[in-house]
């Protein structure tokens, strides 16, 4: 087969699954489950039938984009005035969150699923991080109302760079466990150091340029935002700092600034948003082969350690760590309970994988069954729980314009 016939093959195969994924928000609303549960898993079962044409730094280098797409918008709904009223919790609860979430899960594998602590450490690392799409797309056009809602979008947006920080500075830790830790503990402040410092100076730099250079048609402004979104990312990354950090914090400074077709600025990244979270989902679900989670008890690793997750290790360590944040106790048992995983944690389990560590594998196949026990069992049961909870929910559809 010629290469013209296989990259058709290919965006055919991406096409076609893509639109699947579309389709299945209706489904979606119907069985609310969250829609990425579906994206996932159609994509896993389209590799099933047909090998990924993409490699995994393919994947990896398409749904880092995305998530810097997905973090900038989720930034600017959040914007300065919502963050500023809660930034010390979400600012807590998303730094040692993540820290505790990843102690306990590094625990949990090694001690009760014998894994070996190197890879105990890196696979409760990359499944520490939660996911504000998923949690929200449950609810269709409705979300959380309140504190809790900033809380969870707060803290999901600020835990995915922490994570991701965490991750790569352990990953290229190397020596003794004082030196590792010694490695680890200085990447990750300089990298979330840097990641701040750009995101703050590009998103004041973005606003001063969006308000002053004019263009000459509308249709250019919104583009323009995006490429400017993604100078920030590579500037911080080029500066070996968190690039998702610094787009996330860029986004939350000019969400509620004024400037010039902002509504249309927010309905282009908002519907970029959500293409980017069927790309990363359908991406990395194409990665996965259904019939290989059996291997090495992916699956009874994976699900043992997604309930305890759930059930143990977040709501009692991150409940203990996020204790003096004033929430109603039905808002704390939801907080507590929505900690969704999402694209992420795959996505860091690509980085493990091409770090060539013994084991990668494994922990690639244990990541993935996480993830969907989450969007799927977890997931699908926050209506339930909300509605027994009485959390308040608005309505946040869009007049569609004739």
């Amino acid at each position: 087969m010629d290469r013209t016939a296989s990259f058709g093959i290919a965006i055919l195969i991406v096409g076609l699954t893509g639109t699947a994924a579309v389709l299945s928000n209706r489904l979606s609303e119907r069985l609310r489950v969250p829609a990425p549960a579906f994206f996932l898993v159609g994509a896993a079962a389209a590799a099933q039938l047909w090998r990924s044409p993409f490699p995994v730094a393919t994947v990896q280098e398409v749904v880092t984009v995305a998530l810097a797409v997905i973090l900038f918008d989720g930034g600017m709904h959040i914007g300065w005035r919502r963050f500023r009223a809660s930034a010390g919790a979400i600012i807590w609860a998303g730094i040692a969150g993540t820290l505790v979430t990843a102690a306990g899960a590094a625990w949990c594998s090694h001690v009760i699923f014998g894994l070996s602590w190197r890879l105990s450490l890196v696979l409760g690392t990359a499944v520490a991080a939660t996911d504000p799409a998923v949690v929200f797309s449950v609810f269709g056009r409705r979300e959380v109302a309140g504190r809790t809602g900033t809380l969870l979008e707060g803290e999901s947006g600020a835990n995915d760079p922490v994570g991701i920080a965490l991750l790569i500075a352990l990953l290229g830790a190397t020596g003794s466990a004082w030196s590792v830790a010694g490695h680890v503990a200085g990447q990750f402040a300089l990298q979330m150091v840097i990641g701040v410092v750009t995101g703050v100076l590009g998103g004041r730099g973005l606003l001063w340029f969006i308000r002053r250079v004019t263009l000459p048609g509308e249709g250019l402004f919104a583009p323009r935002v995006l490429l400017l979104m993604l100078v920030i990312y590579g500037v911080a990354t080029v500066a070996r700092g968190s690039g998702f950090l610094a787009v996330f914090v860029a986004g939350i400074l000019i969400g509620d600034e004024p400037a010039p077709y902002k509504r249309e600025i927010r309905r282009f990244h908002s519907s970029l948003a959500s293409l980017a979270e069927i790309v990363a989902f359908v991406m990395l679900g194409l990665t996965v082969r259904l019939s290989s989670l059996g291997d090495g008890g992916a699956w009874v690793i994976g699900l043992g350690l997604a309930a305890l997750m759930a059930f143990v290790i977040r709501p009692v360590l991150v409940g203990l760590v996020t204790w003096k944040v004033r929430l109603p106790f039905p808002e704390r048992v939801f907080f507590l309970w929505s900690g969704l995983k999402g694209a992420v944690p795959i996505l860091l389990g690509t980085f493990i994988l091409q770090s060539g560590a013994a084991g990668a594998s494994g922990i690639y196949q244990i990541i993935f069954v996480i993830v969907g026990f989450s969007v799927t069992i977890q997931g699908g049961l926050i209506p339930l729980l909300a509605h027994r909870l009485r959390i308040p929910l608005r309505t946040v559809e869009a007049e569609p314009e004739i």
